[in-house]
């Protein structure tokens, strides 16, 4: 079977960010399928250039048998109305993306939702090269811009990405949804019950390795690792830390990435005297769980936004729980994997106060009983999100929809 999909943030471990289609296309492969990853060039996080172009606006090169189809896109800085001119440059030129030499068309297209031009770009070029259509849903638009960007229904964009979404979830053969409480929004906004598929992010364990011991110090080091951007609620974090400055908590928070409120967020916290806040560059993909080890908890925290009640799939907490340290929980859903494993305390993203109790709580805790919560985390991704059992769940899911002509 051929497969192509097509998602403009893929990455390889190289770089930061999650690498979801490169594990689960590495498997693929393995299974006898060729596959294609067409991903744009411009980090996303980094907001740089990543590929060198002798000419022209694509590259290829193979990685593990993994085909990736690099594209240049336009580059932009921060929310800007640039954004929106790198992603429709991406699905145009996305568009323009054929058959190899000596290659067969496509039997299966994926078109992936970070941005909603790229999931539709992916429904044109299964409909022009007579492939089956696979619709991942990675990001609910436009739902994310009328609840967490807080627009008007009316806005030109959130009624485009309305439409985008409509019309995918109705045309896709399969629709792959990483949310695990979204399936009853996606029927009600046009998919078919029966084509949903839960999918979530996971862990590369052979990648993470073992747990490493706790380190052995006086103070607790909380690390956030991760995109820095208006979703993330990290102006909470730096709230929290100045109300454990005044308790003179024996407690660091590290918040290690990039993204386009880093520079602000760094500036608020030299401002305000924050001694007890350090910014760290984002690191590889390949070495993220190095980084991770050197940390006795973390934290995962998003806006408080309603948009979350159909549940979270950031990679960043189950590496954070691959890691084997307690986990502040800071999201306003219903649906809680680090309550279900016991592996660490819920707080009010909302709420800085909220924030500093649950992080001063795991602090108090005995460095047994953080190592015994960690290891709790470690079992739950081992059995609910190995990279690998979810790469075959989602192989089963295209073998699923492939056309009987398909190269099976």
């Amino acid at each position: 079977m051929i497969i192509w999909f097509i998602h403009q943030y893929a990455v390889l471990p190289g770089a930061p960010g999650g690498t979801r289609h490169f594990s689960t296309a590495r498997r693929l492969v393995r299974q006898g399928h060729t596959v294609r990853i067409v991903a744009s060039s411009f980090h996303y996080s980094s907001q740089h250039e990543t590929r060198q172009f002798e000419s022209g606006v694509s590259t290829r090169e193979e990685v593990d048998g993994v085909q990736f189809e690099w594209i240049k896109t336009r580059p932009y800085r921060g929310n800007s109305i640039g954004r929106l001119w790198n992603m429709l440059s991406y699905a145009a030129r996305a568009l323009a993306t054929g058959p190899y030499p000596g290659e067969g068309p496509p039997d299966v297209v994926m078109g992936s939702s970070p941005q909603p031009f790229a999931a539709l770009a992916g429904w044109r070029l299964a409909r022009r090269h007579g492939a089956r259509f696979v619709y991942e849903v990675r990001d609910l638009w436009p739902q994310t811009l009328l609840e967490l960007g807080r627009t008007s229904r009316w806005n030109p964009a959130v009624l485009v990405f309305g439409w985008i979404e409509r019309h995918c979830l109705r045309r896709a053969d399969q629709v792959v949804t990483l949310l695990p409480g979204s399936v009853d929004y996606l029927v009600a906004h046009g998919a078919a019950r029966a084509k949903v598929t839960w999918v979530p992010n996971g862990v590369d364990l052979a990648m993470a390795g073992p747990v490493r011991p706790m380190p052995g110090r006086s103070e607790c080091v909380f690390l956030y690792a991760g995109a820095i951007g208006q979703a993330n609620g990290l102006g909470a974090v730096l709230d929290a830390a100045a109300l454990l400055s005044a308790r003179a908590s024996a407690i660091r928070i590290e918040i290690m990435g990039q993204g386009p409120e880093r520079a602000r967020l760094e500036a608020q916290a030299v401002e305000r005297g924050l001694g007890n806040v350090r910014f760290r560059d984002a690191v590889p993909k390949s070495a993220v769980h190095d980084a991770l080890a050197g940390a006795d908890a973390f934290l995962m925290i998003l806006t408080d936004s309603p948009v979350f009640r159909h549940g979270v799939s950031p990679n960043k907490l189950f590496d954070y729980m691959a890691a084997g340290r307690p986990v502040v929980f800071a999201v306003n859903t219903p649906i809680d994997p680090v309550a279900e494993a016991g592996a660490g305390f819920r707080a009010d993203p909302s709420s800085p106060e909220s924030l500093a109790a649950a992080m001063e709580r795991v602090a108090r805790l005995p460095v047994e009983e953080r190592a015994a919560m960690g290891m709790r985390g470690r079992r739950y991704v081992e059995a609910h999100h190995d990279v690998e059992e979810l790469a075959e769940r989602f192989g089963r899911a295209l073998d699923g929809v492939a056309s009987p002509a398909g190269h099976l």
